[in-house]
């Protein structure tokens, strides 16, 4: 069983050093990490809170999972492997393919 667990459902307000004192009840806490906006700084209303051991990660599901965290519901259940993404800015697969439909585009236009 993985030590690393999602913390869902957070309050706006919930800081890393609230989740880290909660989770420490379960036993040691390895890391804490709030997920933040890029731009604003605002947390997105989940983290990652890794402990120590793997017996430890069962008592904080236990004891955490539906636990009411700042008037919030929280879900705790194991962390997901993050998935792999690809990389690049736009919404085009291959800019190749915009600019070869675009060709065909103007040159229809050029024959009316």
């Amino acid at each position: 069983m993985e030590k690393k667990l999602y913390v869902g459902n957070l309050s706006y307000n919930t800081t890393e050093a609230e989740l880290r004192d909660l989770f420490s009840q379960a036993g040691e806490v390895a890391s804490v990490e709030l997920i933040k906006d890029r731009e604003t700084g605002r947390s997105k209303g989940f983290a990652f809170v890794e402990m120590s051991s793997q017996s430890e990660a069962e008592k904080a599901i236990s004891t955490f999972n539906s636990y009411n965290l700042d008037d919030r519901v929280i879900k705790v259940n194991l962390a997901r492997p993050r998935e792999e993404r690809p990389r690049g800015g736009g919404w085009y697969k291959d800019s190749s393919s915009r600019r070869s439909s675009n060709r065909g585009r103007r040159d229809r236009d050029r024959r009316n």
